[in-house]
């Protein structure tokens, strides 16, 4: 049974976060309500070094351990927020853990739905990682991302070799969002006891963020890209998350093509539990803050 904070948070997401992704016109309202500032918390910056640059127009923050003056190992961050909301709280919560471990981590604000769509990402990213790879070995540096940035990270990660870059030690997909077609028959089973997403907003996000094109696109949708050459890849999933059986299928076809991938499912656990206050997500985190460790 989960937890009564998990309980509580859940009722608490049903009203703030689900509801106005349950038609298209609540969604379509929250696509162009006013972002968030991204800037990290002032205690971010108490605790690290942080740095503030410009690529290919977008910003980009890079964390740093205040111990630790060149690191040799990094964490290439993408943050979730279906394509629409900006980098959380509880996301540089995560960040900061991971520049305790002793790594550099690399956060890139990619341009966001309705503004901006998936084509002016990959440039940026890629760009992002060329300059991260001159600095930080990449078979010591993680791709790690949660959501939509999930996803995002794993279609980064699988144009790689077109851009003539090395692949990164390992991925870190936290409640992956790999299929924007969101057409999984499963998907309708879940939805119901998912407190937080709902199919039909997340459709909406996915149709933005496309720009109109086919979302069955690799660079859209990974679950339909090259799976064969991508490094080890660590998933994290919770029961009560529409973007199971997704998660549940790509692990399958990562290892269908013989690919190097573990699944953690936390029974009850709903989307991106590993982020969130919750006695759930702390197995979880506590992993892997182990994985970046061990870079």
């Amino acid at each position: 049974m989960p937890s009564l904070t998990a309980r509580l948070l859940s009722l608490a997401l049903r009203v703030v976060r689900k509801r106005p992704m349950g038609s298209v016109e609540s969604a379509r309202e929250w696509l162009y309500e006013p972002k968030d500032d991204p800037a990290p918390p002032h205690w971010v910056a108490q605790r690290h070094w942080i740095g503030l640059r410009t690529v290919a127009g977008f910003p980009v923050y890079t964390v740093l351990p205040r111990d630790t003056e060149n690191p040799v190992k990094a964490v290439l961050y993408v943050h979730g927020g279906t394509y629409v909301s900006e980098i959380s709280a509880w996301h540089w919560v995560l960040v900061s853990r991971m520049a305790d471990t002793g790594c550099r981590v690399e956060v890139p604000l990619y341009g966001l739905a309705p503004e901006h769509t998936y084509r002016e990402a990959f440039p940026f990213l890629t760009q992002v990682y060329r300059e991260l790879s001159a600095d930080v070995a990449p078979e010591r540096t993680a791709f790690a991302g949660d959501s939509a940035g999930g996803g995002l990270a794993l279609a980064l990660a699988q144009t790689l070799t077109g851009a003539g870059l090395p692949e990164p030690a390992r991925l870190i997909l936290i409640s992956p969002w790999a299929d924007l077609t969101m057409s999984n028959p499963e998907i309708a089973e879940v939805d119901e006891r998912d407190p937080w997403l709902s199919p039909v907003g997340m459709l909406e996000a996915a149709k933005s963020w496309s720009g109109g094109d086919d979302l069955a696109l690799p660079r859209l949708s990974p679950v339909y890209g090259e799976l064969a050459t991508l490094p080890p890849m660590d998933l994290y999933i919770g029961t009560r998350d529409v973007l199971l059986p997704d998660t549940r299928r790509l692990r399958d076809l990562v290892a269908e093509v013989g690919g190097t991938v573990r699944l953690s499912e936390e029974e009850g656990a709903f989307h991106v539990y590993p982020l969130v206050p919750v006695p759930e997500g702390g197995p979880a985190r506590a992993e892997i803050l182990r994985t970046v460790r061990d870079l």
